[in-house]
């Protein structure tokens, strides 16, 4: 029960009325003294997303978050056995799709994991699952960014002959000064998403289109240089290192999460944001496994650790020629461009709704009159993705930001639960099946993943725990907007009932 008291529990547990989100994606039913819109603007987010486009954004920011760098730090812990660590992850990730699809469909808002977590579990959680939310995106934008430098140079090398300078195309260390790839990666995806979403979406579901065609193509060519030798011994390190490999790769199904995240900004949400959420699943499932076994049956498995734009040198392998690597090193830059902008897009709107909430600045929540979007927030985002990019390791990158959508994913899944017991009449456009077997297998599922992650992952989740709590206790707990009298007699009313 939320209660209208000022103790430190009941603060912790207030949640956020379902009506009062849903009356501030529309841009009214703000609590008293709130602007309308969440920002001094006055503005809201506009509505413009149909199927095809949420799709995309869920298809754009799976494949080729992960599948064009990650073989080459999950096969080494796996072996071939990375085909099950793509299947355990993809098993995970659709229990978890099928109870986004329910959130998403009753509660169809900007914020994501984060929204649903203010409106179930409560304020403290909320806030915590939004800071997993800033690592989960913005880390994961960095670790995609990484990669897009090794794709750039092979492009260059094959095409003209040449490479980027070792020191401008590296994070520091080992001869390198910082990646000024991924900078300018950063900075023009940051462009675009400030000039506007409806364009922003239409070059995402051109370059969604070009992806899938690269991807099968690879698979075409690995198919023919396909050795079932390469496939023994199969599990090489046990099923210990399938889980380990699963865990890391669990981050390229962060697609899911960022489908809900445009909730504020989809046509006919209930209906459209879960079908979008199975659609980008399934496709992202079959062409993940695909990928996988024709990698793995074409190159020996432990050639794989350090590769650098491993698809592209299996082509080039097996052909013995430039112009097939080629395409997929431009088919890869396209790709990852696509990726790294839905991503980023996903990012700025968790930081929009924390902001409408007081959890952060109101000024996150600012948005242009003239282009519908979050100017402002956008570029805060990309100072702070590009300089991670720029300056961290790839691997260091990756389980990071498996451990923020691992902690996310359970927290929808718990969702699912505390809504059908506290709202059961509330509209649903999509109802998990066999409750409350799916939602209890998720959370079990991302449990599993998450005990497999390395050790240094924990101790950058504690890092980012500690700051989490400071952040809060500093800021977010006085600047709330349940803590204004007004917000707090309408969720007790809420609750009541």
């Amino acid at each position: 029960m939320v209660l209208a008291s000022n103790t430190l529990g009941s603060r912790l547990l207030r949640r956020k009325p379902v009506s009062t989100l849903i009356a501030e994606s529309e841009g009214h039913g703000l609590p008293a003294g709130a602007p309308e819109g969440g920002g001094r603007s006055g503005i809201h987010l506009r509505r413009s997303i149909g199927l095809w486009q949420l799709s995309s954004i869920g298809i754009g920011a799976t494949i080729g978050t992960g599948i064009f760098f990650v073989l080459g730090t999950a096969v080494p812990d796996a072996g071939p056995a990375v085909i099950l660590s793509f299947v355990l992850a993809a098993v995970t990730a659709g229990l978890t799709a099928l109870c986004y699809a329910e959130m998403a469909s009753a509660i169809p808002v900007s914020g994501s994991s984060y929204s649903y977590a203010y409106a179930t579990l409560g304020e403290g959680v909320a806030f915590g699952v939004g800071i997993c939310l800033l690592m989960e995106y913005g880390v994961s934008a960095s670790a995609i960014a990484v990669s897009w430098a090794e794709y750039l140079n092979k492009f260059f090398d094959l095409a003209f002959g040449f490479r980027i300078p070792e020191q401008l195309s590296g994070a520091p260390g080992g001869g390198h000064w910082f990646n000024l790839p991924a900078l300018l990666l950063v900075a023009m995806i940051c462009f675009l998403l400030v000039r506007g979403v409806s364009e922003s979406v239409k070059v995402n579901a051109a370059m969604v289109g070009i992806k899938i065609v690269i991807l099968l193509l690879f698979v075409g060519v690995a198919v023919t240089g396909f050795r079932s030798g390469n496939l023994t011994p199969f599990m090489p390190l046990g099923i210990g290192g399938v889980g380990t490999a699963a865990s890391s790769i669990f981050f390229s199904f962060i697609g899911l999460d960022a489908v809900s995240t445009a909730g504020e900004e989809v046509k006919n949400p209930r209906r459209t944001m879960p079908l979008a959420i199975i659609i980008s699943l399934v496709v992202v499932t079959l062409l993940y496994i695909l990928v996988a076994l024709a990698a793995v049956g074409a190159q020996p498995w432990d050639q794989f650790k350090g590769q650098e734009a491993g698809l592209a040198q299996i082509m080039q392998d097996i052909t013995g020629q430039g112009w097939p690597a080629m395409i997929f090193a431009v088919g890869a830059i396209i790709s990852i461009f696509s990726v790294t902008l839905v991503v980023i897009y996903g990012q700025t709107r968790i930081l929009y709704s924390m902001g409408r909430d007081g959890m952060l600045p109101e000024r996150f929540a600012q948005v242009s009159p003239r282009t519908g979007t979050p100017v402002w927030n956008t570029i805060v985002v990309g100072l702070g993705v590009g300089a991670l990019a720029a300056f961290v390791p790839l691997d260091v990158l990756a389980d990071i930001t498996s451990l923020g959508t691992l902690i996310a994913f359970s927290v929808v899944s718990v969702g699912v639960i505390v809504l059908r017991r506290t709202q059961p009449d509330l509209p649903r456009g999509f109802k998990v099946p066999l409750y409350p077997v799916v939602p209890l297998l998720s959370i079990g599922f991302c449990a599993y993943l998450i005990k497999g992650l390395h050790a240094d992952t924990f101790r950058a989740g504690a890092v980012a725990l500690v700051v989490a709590v400071v952040v809060y206790f500093g800021y977010s707990i006085k600047h709330s907007r349940l803590e204004r009298p007004a917000a707090q007699a309408e969720a007790v009313e809420v609750d009541a009932r």
